[in-house]
């Protein structure tokens, strides 16, 4: 696979947590809880901890809120749970800061939107505090902005100049524009305020891919800054997920971004941690970073026994999500183990043979016979009803031979 390389940035430590060029990608998510709601946010707070996410962010937008984040720090440290918690604020985070310095040391990093910190004259001042704050506890912050919130005193400007020019700019390019301006001159403002680069991150976040695609390009040449990536209203289900992986995957491919998150609209019956779970997809599919196993299996046709191969899939893929706690505790480098489960002779022994283990399982009209292969090599061939059991066995087996 071709090496990435990465743009060049500055470390940024978030509590345990390190980010930048010479660092995984970070994967990070954000509670949908009332946050005053102390329980409640704990509870999925450790949740998405534990589905992968490496930095947890929460909204504070209140005087309870901002109250209550000491308290989930600690139940969180009593449950032995040390995620890096960032503090999400607009409009009044100068005052919340200020007024509640027990929160302000308890978050790991604070999100600052310059496009809603104050209007006017007060708009620097009410920045200022807040990153005169940061200063005083050592605390990183993202300068987060986005479109639908975007400083719309700095873009009617932007908007009059570019009507003045004998040749003017796209409505898009001028926004283009005014996000990168935005973020940039905002970082160099904390900057010039005592903030060192190693404690700032930047985002410029837009809800149609093309659009985000072409404002990180843009700022990726204004910055050396650390890059936070994501669609800010990508939407839910299939749809939010396919939206991101793309913007995503073109911003790092080309070595754009050093921590992402994918915004899923919430689902009836979803769990909060969906999005933890396509981060870390999207990460492993690209050869980024590697969480657990991965399992190839094939999208089935006219040849293939469904009611066998999928099922086998799907057993496999859960018992390895089930073990792999287990198995990372034990076996370093567990998790760019590949397997294969296939339905038929098509593909199904030429893609087993590639993966470290791999079955192929006999098509609708093929002889009742099922490869095993390990290494590029036939390794045992299966009959009998308890083929899953059987397979599941030899991976483990596989796994303590090769990984202890």
């Amino acid at each position: 696979m071709r090496v990435i390389q990465r743009r060049s940035t500055p470390g940024v430590r978030i509590g345990s947590v390190m980010m930048g060029a010479e660092y995984p990608i970070v994967v990070q998510s954000m509670t949908n809880t009332p946050t005053a709601d102390v329980s409640a946010t704990v509870a999925q707070v450790k949740q998405l901890a534990d589905a992968g996410s490496e930095l947890v962010r929460l909204t504070v937008n209140d005087f309870e809120a901002m109250a209550a984040v000491p308290d989930i720090v600690a139940r969180l440290a009593d449950m032995g749970c040390t995620v890096p918690l960032v503090g999400d604020f607009h409009f009044n985070g100068h005052i919340l800061l200020t007024k509640y310095p027990d929160g302000a040391a308890a978050l790991s990093k604070y999100r600052i939107n310059p496009g809603n910190v104050g209007k006017g004259a007060g708009r620097d001042d009410n920045f200022a505090d807040m990153i005169r704050v940061a200063n005083d506890f050592n605390k990183p912050v993202r300068i987060g902005v986005n479109w639908g919130s975007l400083d719309q005193d700095l873009f009617t400007t932007m908007m009059d100049e570019n009507a003045r020019l004998s040749e003017p700019k796209s409505f898009k390019d001028v926004v283009y524009d005014a996000m990168v301006f935005s973020a940039v001159r905002n970082a160099e403002l904390a900057q010039h305020l005592g903030m060192s680069k190693d404690r700032v991150v930047i985002s410029t976040k837009m809800s149609e891919v093309q659009d985000m695609i072409q404002v990180y390009e843009r700022l990726a040449k204004e910055t050396d800054c650390v890059l936070h990536l994501g669609l800010t209203e990508a939407g839910g289900g299939i749809k939010g997920v396919a939206s991101s992986a793309a913007a995503l995957a073109v911003l790092l491919q080309q070595g754009i971004g050093d921590t992402i998150r994918i915004s899923l609209t919430p689902e009836p019956g979803v769990s909060r941690d969906a999005e933890v779970k396509a981060c870390k997809a999207v990460l492993q599919s690209m050869g980024f970073r590697y969480f657990m196993p991965s399992v190839t299996s094939c999208p089935g046709c006219g040849r293939t026994n469904s009611n066998k191969f999928v099922h086998l899939a799907k057993d496999v893929t859960e018992y390895i999500e089930q073990r792999m706690p287990d198995w990372r505790s034990k076996y370093v480098g567990v998790e760019k183990l590949t397997v294969a489960v296939m339905g038929c002779v098509v593909n199904g022994p030429g893609e087993s043979k590639y993966a470290d283990i791999g079955i192929s399982l006999p098509g609708s009209s093929e002889k009742p016979s099922i490869p095993v292969f390990q290494d590029g090599k036939l390794f045992k061939t299966l009959r009998g009803d308890d083929v899953r059991d059987q397979f599941i066995q030899i991976l483990e087996t596989y796994i303590t031979n090769r990984f202890s």
